[in-house]
């Protein structure tokens, strides 16, 4: 049975004003025997242990709804509509879908997982004086996560960055996208994969090869996109210091456009340390042509074009801050150098501060250089505040609007075909 609750438009107000770590432990219907509130924060709380589920992120929504201007009504019907999924859950309690935090550690370096979205939530990992720092900027419970809206460490899809005029055209069919970005569909719509639930297949958390598996079925219509769609993602720590991230979906049915990205935010000097920090980190690409866009709404123009004598041109290490002033802010999908679908070099960061590097290698023919330009003040980990250029993304993906781009890369994927996508972070310090 196909779980929808969450397919549509997504809760747009906070699910509760503060976060308590209480136990993990409850069962749907128990929230609302004492103070609504008070079990929502307990069920919402987050630490290595604590699990909550879909129904009661749904009536912490649904609560903060009745406090908004949501009609009467509408609100009703979403109060029934939740009291007959609650009916069936307690029928069968084995189909809930439960929320947690997973952590995968070796030695000194570990990262923690949400499978809401499938989650990046933190990278810990020494400097050259071996001090610990969090490296990926983010939140510290999920419930901050439900409601964020920068994709913090998020797994995109179906589509990840912009369809323009959010619709393509396959197969001699239009098909009509939600719009999140003006006009145009970004990441997925509005309820993409990284605001989901998805279902943990596997969770090892120490030893040789700690990892964690996550499964999400996207259904046939999900935000406008054809066909049924079984997707997979693994995060494992494999030897010293890497990071794997593999992805694979498997179209049913219907043939769909495919474009998985990982949205992780970057600051080897530590997630708080700024602007300052990131503007100084030296960047590699490994990258001789770029997409040039639209300079409003970011749309490729259909064409490829040189970074030779541009600002775009980071073959040569150089310091983020060199020549951001002149773009205003990098958001840019640049071409990788090397053969589509072989593990090649993508790009190289070193921090000067801490000593901290970092090597990603990816098989997918883009990747989209982003400085941060929309943080404008997001309170994050600790009460770290992100501010325009506090991090940097390096998203490796298919190329931008690439549906409606019949010269780029193919994003289709037809039925029982495999798509893949592997990523490799190779830090050092």
């Amino acid at each position: 049975m196909r779980n929808t609750r969450f397919a549509g438009a997504g809760p747009p107000y906070p699910l509760t004003e503060t976060l308590e770590n209480r136990s993990p432990t409850h069962q749907d219907g128990d929230h609302f025997k004492s103070s609504p509130n008070a079990r929502h924060r307990r069920c919402l709380s987050i630490n290595k242990t604590v699990q909550h589920c879909g129904n009661c992120i749904a009536k912490a929504w649904l609560a903060n709804m009745a406090r908004t201007v949501f009609p009467l009504p509408v609100l009703a019907l979403c109060l029934v509509a939740l009291g007959l999924s609650n009916t069936a859950n307690a029928d069968a309690a084995a189909g809930r879908k439960m929320v947690g935090v997973y952590e995968l550690k070796k030695g000194d370096f570990s990262i923690r997982v949400t499978n809401w979205g499938a989650t990046l939530m933190s990278v810990v990992l020494p400097d050259s004086k071996g001090n610990l720092d969090d490296v990926v900027l983010g939140y510290d419970t999920v419930a901050e996560y439900v409601n964020g809206t920068a994709y913090f460490g998020g797994l995109i899809g179906r589509v990840a960055n912009r369809i323009a005029n959010a619709r393509f055209t396959l197969d001699g069919k239009t098909y009509r996208l939600f719009r999140n970005d003006g006009n145009n569909s970004l990441h997925g719509g509005h309820r993409g994969f990284s605001k989901v639930i998805w279902t943990v297949k596997e969770h090892v958390g120490g030893g040789t090869s700690p990892c964690i598996t996550l499964y999400y079925h996207s259904f046939d219509g999900e935000q406008g996109f054809p066909g049924d769609l079984d997707v997979y993602v693994t995060y494992e720590l494999t030897t010293p210091y890497v990071l794997a991230v593999r992805m694979n979906a498997t179209a049913r049915g219907r043939a769909t456009p495919v474009n998985l990205a990982h949205h992780a935010y970057w600051n080897l000097g530590g997630h708080g340390s700024g602007s300052s920090n990131i503007l100084a980190e030296t960047v590699r690409l490994f990258a001789s042509r770029y997409t040039p866009a639209d300079a409003v709404t970011l749309i490729p123009t259909g064409r490829l074009a040189t970074v030779a004598g541009t600002p775009y041109d980071f073959r040569a290490p150089a310091r983020v801050g060199s020549r951001i002033g002149v773009v205003n802010g990098y958001d840019t999908n640049y071409a990788v150098d090397g053969e589509e679908q072989r593990l090649r070099p993508v790009a190289a960061v070193r921090d000067g501060v801490t000593g901290r590097g970092m090597e990603l290698w990816a098989d997918q023919p883009g990747v989209q250089f982003y400085t941060a330009n929309g943080l404008d003040g997001v309170r994050g980990k600790g009460g770290a505040v992100y501010g325009r250029h506090g991090a940097l993304c390096l998203e490796t993906q298919g190329f931008p609007d690439a549906v409606n781009h019949p010269d780029f890369p193919s994003v289709i994927v037809r039925p029982g075909q495999v798509y893949t996508h592997n990523m490799v972070f190779r830090f050092s310090f």
